[in-house]
């Protein structure tokens, strides 16, 4: 018996070992089949994913429909003046009381706001813009400066219900000389008064060039002179409408462009939505707004060379720059959200309009000006650049100006029109303290017949205000190239 139960005990145990072998194939196969439909649902997600990726980094979209005519005037009913009506500048006797009693407000309570550093860390310098206050006090003479500033015809004329102001050039020449429009936008904190020193550049003949240019220099909606719209929704597509039947109404339905800062974005649209319109484009911020190049920007961290084509030093170290633009793009992030908050403030008082103009001025022209006691003061011609300040003040157009960021950044359009591609003839002036840069392969993602650019070791955010010779020279280059590329 006990060996009989022992080979029973044996079959038993085997019989035992057989069904845990069983059970265990059977776990296995069902955690196997578990792992396929997870790895199959993971491969089915990367791929949708992987297709999303693909459409929104690559798929062309349709241009939006676009209202040409849209009234942004006080009323839809009154009947709208077309007429092109001279302007002049006018600094009056009620304007400077008016500065002079501000300006004694601000020298009474000067003695408690003193810098704790010595340079622009912190923002405004006191002591550096009390040289510039005392400039403007005792060394800017209103009458001069607006003779100077009446010395190009200004006009008037009513788009879409704003009236519009626009400094209008024509060069006196021969009739072999081939006369041909450019259209300058400024952006912010500029004005017209960015181009003054670069028109008499542009509208005289120089060798090795049969033509030469009537300058047409807007205000944009909203500053300085041009009426600012009374609803929400003046995106910068919407003011490219605006500037192409400025032109339109002017008389020129073929035109050149060039643009920096928000005249970029703005001429970047103009090409996009009237390319049968736009001869060729200039600009001094060569960059476009589309998800691609900001991807590829920070993945080009890991590998600078491979991405920055030569740019690196002005594109990396990433961290660096993006510190840096955590660092001063606050003005951005209040202007986009609460601009009327702050314009009331600017508006109410000249310094501190000056205060913040010139704190923008000196990080936008080289941010390490910042580092400088002076803030990079002693570079520039003060007088010149009070005019433009003293623009916004007469006009009371700051907070109007601001408002430009709050509707451009919520615009969907905008978005759609970033990724849509302009075959209008592009040439890029890339300067050396430009707030962000692209290699040119990237512009040519935007800017698919991107002709050329021109790198400058020098310069910074107001080209045509603080390099007018290289500024003009590039200008006629790029047209130059354009009329050369029309005619193949």
């Amino acid at each position: 018996m006990p060996p009989k139960d022992k080979g029973r005990k044996g079959k038993d145990s085997l019989n035992t070992s057989k069904a845990k072998d069983e059970k265990e194939t059977k776990k296995c196969r069902s955690c196997c089949k578990i792992l396929l439909v997870l790895s199959s649902l993971a491969v089915a997600l990367i791929a949708i994913a992987s297709y999303q990726l693909y459409v929104k980094f690559t798929i062309i979209p349709d241009m939006p429909d676009l209202d040409l005519n849209i009234w942004w005037g006080p009323n839809t009913t009154e009947r709208q003046d077309t007429s092109i009506r001279r302007f002049r500048i006018v600094f009056s006797d009620a304007m400077q009381e008016e500065l002079r009693k501000k300006f004694e407000v601000y020298r009474a309570i000067t003695s408690r706001k003193k810098s704790i550093t010595e340079d622009w860390t912190y923002g405004t310098n006191s002591d550096a813009l009390a040289q510039v206050f005392a400039h403007w006090q005792f060394k800017y003479t209103m009458s001069e400066r607006e003779k100077f500033l009446n010395q190009f015809d200004h006009f008037k004329t009513n788009i879409q219900g704003l009236d519009i102001h626009f400094v209008h050039v024509k060069p006196k020449v021969d009739e072999n000389v081939k006369v041909v429009p450019l259209l300058l936008l400024h952006g912010w904190p500029g004005s017209v008064r960015e181009f003054y020193d670069v028109i008499p550049l542009l509208t005289t003949p120089r060798p090795g060039y049969d033509f030469v240019f009537e300058v047409i220099a807007p205000s944009l909606p909203g500053f300085l002179y041009s009426q600012a719209p009374t609803k929400p929704g003046l995106s910068n597509f919407q003011i490219a409408i605006i500037m192409r039947n400025l032109m339109h109404r002017i008389g020129f339905t073929k035109y050149y462009i060039q643009g920096g800062d928000y005249g970029h974005a703005i001429g970047t649209d103009m090409s996009t939505i009237f390319p049968q319109e736009v001869l060729g484009f200039h600009t001094n911020m060569p960059i476009h707004f589309s998800k691609l190049p900001t991807l590829v920007w920070m993945l080009g961290s890991i590998w600078p060379s491979i991405v920055a084509n030569g740019l690196e030093d002005r594109m990396y170290p990433l961290k660096d720059k993006i510190e840096n633009a955590l660092e001063e793009f606050g003005y951005l992030h209040l202007q986009m959200t609460k601009p009327d908050t702050i314009g009331i403030a600017l508006t109410d008082s000249p310094m501190g309009l000056l205060s913040y103009i010139i704190d923008r001025f000196i990080v936008f022209t080289d941010h390490t000006n910042k580092h400088l006691p002076d803030g990079g003061l002693s570079k520039i011609d003060l007088t010149n650049f009070l005019d433009n300040v003293m623009l916004y003040w007469v006009t009371s157009s700051i907070t109007t100006s601001m408002r430009i960021y709050k509707e451009s950044g919520k615009s969907v359009e905008e978005l759609i029109l970033a990724d849509i591609p302009t075959k209008v003839p592009t040439w890029g002036l890339r300067v050396k303290y430009e707030l962000l840069q692209q290699p040119d392969y990237m512009l040519r993602w935007k800017f698919t017949n991107l002709l050329g650019s021109t790198t400058l070791d020098h310069g910074g955010h107001f080209a045509a205000f603080e390099l007018p010779t290289e500024f003009a020279q590039d200008v006629f280059l790029a047209v130059k190239n354009f009329i050369d590329f029309m005619k193949k």
